[in-house]
């Protein structure tokens, strides 16, 4: 007998609904719970498709908090899906504590291929792609110069998220401690009408956006060093 998927782990558009696909779209309508990161979000997403499952709050502010109720419920028959703001869940977002947990207790986990920032803002960047690090967000401070650090010896294209309000700090850090010739592509509001991206040394990328206005999540690409 073909064991039963305890929990399905749903990537969901980052922008453009029609990034969606048709499993996704299945496994919502089947499930007897969804995760989601604000259900405020992902309320809009059901709605639009019809989708009519009930809706519980799981981020990274009470996952932990969450885990062992969700687990006892599918220890009893629940079948699960969690899904992100946008995007696929545990990356960057909340999630890796859930899978933990499941296949601690021997519950089966299957995640969907689906949307995620970082693939396109990588291919679209005109910079290596055979080998690269994912490296989400910066620590804030703590942490923060060990890393920037690290990443200037970083032989692979080096893949960062960053918010707009930090992008500045982070794009005069990263010209300081990888030099300011180092090519980078900044891409903002993927897969949506206004999808930018802008490429050239961290140095142009700081003078554009000293100048220009910068809204929506960010991928940073940066070249890795030669």
């Amino acid at each position: 007998m073909e064991e039963k998927t305890a929990l399905y782990l749903v990537p969901t558009p980052i922008g453009n609904l029609e990034d969606i696909t048709h499993r996704a779209l299945r496994i919502l309508n089947e499930v007897d719970l969804i995760l989601a990161e604000d259900t405020r979000t992902s309320g809009k997403l059901l709605k639009h498709f019809e989708i009519k499952k009930p809706l519980q709050s799981f981020h990274a502010h009470n996952e932990h908090g969450q885990l062992q109720n969700i687990i006892r419920k599918m220890e009893e028959g629940a079948v699960v899906a969690l899904v992100s703001d946008a995007g696929t869940p545990a990356i960057s977002d909340p999630g890796y504590l859930l899978v933990r947990e499941c296949i601690a207790n021997e519950l089966k986990v299957e995640c969907l291929p689906g949307a995620t920032a970082f693939v396109p803002a990588l291919v679209n960047s005109g910079l290596p792609a055979d080998r690269f690090v994912f490296e989400g967000f910066l620590p804030h401070k703590k942490g923060r110069q060990t890393r920037l650090k690290e990443l200037a010896e970083e032989s692979k294209t080096i893949i960062l998220y960053e918010s707009p309000y930090r992008l500045l700090k982070t794009l005069e850090q990263l010209a300081e401690y990888l030099g300011e010739d180092r090519r980078a592509c900044v891409s903002r509001e993927l897969t949506k009408i206004y999808e930018e991206n802008v490429r050239g040394t961290l140095k142009e990328l700081y003078e554009h956006y000293t100048e220009n206005t910068l809204k929506g999540e960010i991928v940073l690409v940066v070249e890795g060093k030669k």
